[in-house]
Formats: C-alpha cells, structure tokens, sequence
C-alpha cells in the first residue's frame, strides 16, 4: 500500500500539536521527503474537485474556467473520456485501476442503492456522486511528478537537482530576495559545482538568483521557510529570534485540512487487499503488471450532501477494500473493508508557526462544531452502505477498533478518539486580491520582491477533492507567470 514510505526516511514525519477537540491527541502527518514529494508517495487519487471550489475563492485569474486549461494541459488520460473532461497529452498519466477489488464493484452498486448518481467521469464540473477513483499510475505503477515534470527535464544544461539539500531560509538584499541557504545532508557533494557558495553566516551553503526565487515546500515548508527568512508575524519572528524583514501576519495563518472519520467492518469472504502481499500476487505485479498490487487502496469515491442546505458535496466517502486502521500501518487482524468519512469544507481554521527555529503545526482540528455535526452525517450514510443488498454478501459485523457507534453522541466520541487526516493540509500562504494575503493573484509574495510561492499552500480554500490535482495545475498555472514575467 501507498503508507510504506510513511515513517521511513523518505518522510517528513510531522506531528501536529495536541488537539483539544480530538481528545488531546497529537497527529501523525506524513509528507514526502522525496524526490516528487508527497506526489511520490500519496494514494495516487487525482480529484480535481468541482467548479465551485475554484470561483469561490474569488481570485482574478483564479476561476474555475481560468485553471481548467492546466488541468488538461498536465493530464495524459488513458481509460475513459466521456466529454473530453480530461487532457490526453500532458505528462502527467491519469488512468483507471486495473485490478480493482470484485467488493469494489459492489460499493459501487451500493451507492446506487442508496439513490446516488453515477458520475459518467469524476473530474467534471460537478463532482457530486459516484464513481471509481482516477489514479496517478502508469501500466500499474505510480506515476508522480517527478516522472512527469523531473526526470524528462534532468539533462537540461540549466536545471539541477541536489540531493539531500534542506532549505535554511531566504536571503533578501534589503526586500529583494537575492538567493537561498540551504544545508546538504549525508552528502560530501560540493554545492560550488552548483553554482553555490559556502559559507552562509548560518554555516550553510548559498544559491544566489538572478531573478526570482520560486518556494515550492508546500503547505508547512512555505510558510515555515518565509518565517525563517523574516517575513511573518513580527512578534513571533521576534519570539523566535528571526529579525524581520517584512511584517506579513497572515504568513502561516488560514492551515485547513481534510479531516477523516470512516467504519471499518469485517469481510465475511477472503478477497480483501489483506492478502496482496502474497506470491502470487507478486508474480501477478511483475509480469503482467495487473493483481492487487496496482491497487491504490481507495478504489472508489463518493461526492455527497449531509443536508439539501449544502450548496455542493460537504462529505467524501471513500471505499477501501481493507480495513485501513493507523495510515495503513497496523498490519490487518483479518479481512475488512472501510468506508472513510471525510470533511471536505472545514470551518476550523489552523496555523503553522514558529517555536524557535522549529515548525509548529496546529490544524484546530473540530474547533467548529459545525464540522463535527457533518462528520457525524457522513458516518451515518457510510454505515448505510454496509446494510445495502449490494454489500450484503461481503459486510460484517464491527471490526477493531471500530465499536460500532448508533447515536449521535457514540459518533461523535468515534470522530474525536480515532480521525485522522487524510493529507491534504492547504492555505498558509493564502493568495488573495486583499493587502493581508500572503501572496497576489501573480503568486508574488507581498511586500518584498523576486519571491513567489508556487504550491497549496497558496489555496485560499480547500477543493471538494483531493490536493494532488490542484498542486499540479497551480504549477502549470505559476509557469506561465514565471515566464511571462520575463
């Protein structure tokens, strides 16, 4: 499964503060620490999200029909295409799931059931219904950015890639940014050859820019990054020792994340990815690139409204046909399926901060109680896709450490003992029309010059989907302005 990478070397490994509305815990949030980042090791869903999610941000230059063409400009879709909803040529292989689960297909008669619609393609301008999940893969195997946007590019005479490098901060010539000191790990690699210079007056090595310099750390290295360089809140730069540079308070402020819930229930039959690991299964992957191991674990999704109040789906349900329990690091007691609950549109707001030198992540996870009540709604159809006739010859009773909750009450206690995220933090470097943004329509940081931030942490809001397919479009998006700016 996709959590192999999760607490190895090539993670991140954050944990967030302790939570007070999900009983005190701290929460494990993994990122890739890889080459492709988190694209390299995420569960391969791209779910751009529906029209809605983009016009309400409200950005110039920002709407729905302004950033479809870089979807389809970075999708190269092999499967379906009915409409022509995806692109056909980009670098980035969009596919359908080769081996998908036979209780897949049962979830999905289930929805049915439940009187929700088949969505002819996921990545329309609506996205609410049913459907299988559109996967980053290619002939079965993941496909990240990296192979689609790095590697075709490594023998450009003007790129190149350090390995191991870990950005320090920033440098600026009075508000101009003028390069980046950066640390190289576990290396003896001499970063002159890469047109650095050592000896920082932080003992790092430096880049200099003639142009511009481009953050794309994401939604906790970004904004941690401009707090390192001076460019924040001033009274918690001072805190943490940082002179400042710019005083910019939202820096940082707007973390929003996909919190998830979900029912785990035992499997009456033995055909779970409980036993990809098998021989078999193996042989089945190596020569003909098809079995249970092609599989991304969340094989189907549906796009739903807990109230006819909802202007567009407020809860995602994903069907994984395994009882995913901890990140999928808990080894399966048995066979068991899991309908994941997920809150789309969070009303609790977050922030990444400094301690020291070091980063702070406090999502503020139910600070609402308006997302808790959602939550509650989603576990309740998610329990009703169990107890269709669909998925009656599959679906068993509770599996641990899901109890089997009835009331309103019993849900909610679910929620705050056992949710987790589900990996899609965004909003740290809110972009926006407003002088209190991070960054403007342009991606340009505000108030200093020659820095912009290019990933998801510049989403004013979080889509009605997963961060993948928005990350990626924010980087065709942000290309085009880097190359006309000149």
């Amino acid at each position: 499964g996709f959590s192999k990478l999760f607490k190895t070397g090539d993670d991140w490994n954050f944990s967030t503060a302790k939570q007070s509305e999900l009983s005190g815990r701290e929460l494990y949030w993994p990122r890739g620490r890889v080459i492709g980042g988190s694209s390299s090791m995420n569960a391969q869903m791209w779910v751009r999200g529906c029209q809605r999610d983009y016009d309400q941000w409200g950005v110039p230059g920002w709407t729905y029909d302004d950033v479809l063409p870089y979807f389809t400009r970075a999708e190269r879709r092999v499967g379906s295409n009915e409409g022509g909803v995806y692109g056909t040529s980009g670098p980035l292989y969009v596919s359908e799931l080769r081996s998908p689960n036979v209780t897949t297909a049962a979830f999905l008669q289930a929805c049915d059931e439940l009187g929700l619609s088949r969505l002819s393609e996921l990545n329309g301008r609506s996205n609410e219904g049913y459907s299988p999940t559109p996967v980053t893969q290619r002939r079965g195997r993941r496909w990240s950015a990296a192979d689609a946007y790095l590697h075709p590019a490594m023998k450009r005479p003007n790129l190149h890639v350090i390995n191991g490098a870990s950005a320090g901060r920033v440098l600026f010539d009075g508000r101009r940014a003028v390069g980046v000191e950066y640390g190289v790990e576990n290396s003896v690699e001499n970063s002159v050859e890469h047109g650095g210079e050592h000896g920082g007056e932080h003992g790092g090595a430096r880049i200099g820019a003639r142009r511009e310099v481009i953050l794309s750390a994401g939604t906790i290295g970004s904004p941690h990054l401009l707090m390192r360089s001076g460019v924040g809140a001033p009274d918690e730069l001072r805190d943490a020792g940082v002179p400042v540079v710019r005083e910019l308070p939202e820096v940082g402020k707007n973390l929003q994340d996909h919190l998830s819930s979900g029912v785990f229930v035992e499997c009456r039959q033995p055909v779970t990815l409980t036993k990809a690991e098998s021989v078999g299964n193996l042989l089945r992957y190596i020569v003909l690139r098809s079995g249970m191991l092609t599989t991304n674990v969340g094989e189907a999704v549906a796009f739903i409204r807990t109230s006819d109040e909802e202007p567009a789906p407020d809860i995602e349900l994903i069907y994984a046909p395994v009882p995913f329990v901890d990140h999928g690091l808990a080894k399966p007691a048995g066979h068991g399926l899991t309908v994941g609950v997920v809150l789309l549109q969070p009303e609790s707001r977050g922030r990444v901060g400094l301690s020291g030198g070091d980063v702070v992540i406090d999502p503020a996870y139910l600070t609402a109680e308006t997302d808790v009540e959602r939550l509650v709604a989603g576990l309740k159809t998610a329990k009703q896709v169990f107890t269709t006739a669909a998925m009656r010859p599959y679906a068993g009773g509770p599996m641990a450490p899901y109890w089997g909750p009835e009331s309103d009450e019993e849900l909610a206690q679910w929620v705050r003992e056992r949710a987790e995220t589900l990996y899609h933090p965004v909003g740290t470097c809110r972009m926006g029309v407003d002088d209190a943004s991070v960054v403007d329509p342009e991606l340009r940081v505000r108030g200093v010059e020659g820095l912009r931030v290019v990933d998801a942490s510049i989403m004013p809001t979080l889509n009605r989907g997963h961060t993948h397919a928005p990350a990626v479009m924010i980087g065709e998006k942000g290309a085009d302005l880097i190359k006309g700016a000149g």
